[in-house]
């Protein structure tokens, strides 16, 4: 066949893009970045896991929703339990510190989870004291805005490292101590230190939430310390509060009328 004759090209066909490939070929690494580490541990532990955390799962999504809007946030928990690692995760890139009274179970879940930040704490108070501390927690002493590091109140734990005072927490969760039997210690003093806490910071407010409020100290000392009027919703056995700062009116009631 002559070259003036050669035969027609064929029709070509449009181009059909190939998204994956495209991303692949331009330079992912400047707008992509790699799941974090402690995020990739947080989902293989609970992926794997075949023990239930102490919430339930619409006790968890009180919290959630709310670190949701404010993390990365300085979050402050009290205890060490099996939704650490979780608690961690979802305040990604914010601080999130525990307080435990097990050292030896501070030291086990440091090998598991070494990213996790923990102290150990003591709690000098038992269940069986809660009718006096609740008392005491009416006294003057225990009604006025200080910080619990320097305050007088019998109720303020003294004890926490430094670094626990000096920090403004978004969020305070108290779900220890055990506050199993009536010689176990009891939550009186985590809880009034919490609202005193939230109180306390310079401005703006403290999400609050207590587990375990089905139990008498737990119900009793959250609503008294931590104030009804103060309290968002209950779900299950976790009851959520947001308290304001009140070092911006010294005259402003412990509890909203």
């Amino acid at each position: 066949m002559s070259s003036s004759q050669e035969s027609p090209s064929p029709t070509s066909q449009p181009r059909v893009s190939n998204p994956v490939k495209e991303a692949r070929e331009t330079n992912c690494s400047q707008a992509c970045t790699k799941i974090p580490r402690s995020l990739t541990q947080a989902l293989v532990h609970y992926t794997t896991s075949t023990i239930t955390p102490q919430q339930t799962r619409k006790e968890i999504s009180v919290s959630a929703k709310v670190l949701e809007k404010k993390s990365p946030c300085n979050f402050l928990v009290f205890g060490l339990g099996h939704d650490s690692l979780m608690w961690s995760a979802l305040n990604y890139g914010g601080r999130t510190v525990f307080l435990e009274e097990d050292e030896a179970w501070i030291a086990q879940i440091k090998r598991r989870f070494p990213m996790l930040e923990s102290h150990h704490v003591t709690y000098d108070s038992k269940v069986n004291e809660a009718a006096i501390l609740m008392e005491v927690g009416k006294g003057p002493e225990c009604t006025a805005v200080s910080d619990p590091k320097f305050s007088m109140c019998q109720l303020a734990m003294k004890g926490l490292p430094s670094e626990v005072y000096e920090i403004e927490w978004d969020l305070i969760m108290v779900d220890a101590p055990t506050g199993y039997h009536e010689e176990a210690p009891g939550r009186m003093t985590a809880i009034f230190t919490a609202g005193m806490m939230a109180r306390n910071r310079k401005e703006g407010e403290t999400d609050v939430f207590v587990h375990d409020v089905n139990r008498e100290v737990e119900d009793k000392f959250s609503q008294s310390f931590l104030c009804e009027g103060y309290m968002k919703k209950q779900v299950g056995r976790l009851r959520h509060f947001t308290i304001p700062s009140h070092r911006d009116d010294l005259d402003r009631h412990f509890c909203p009328e």
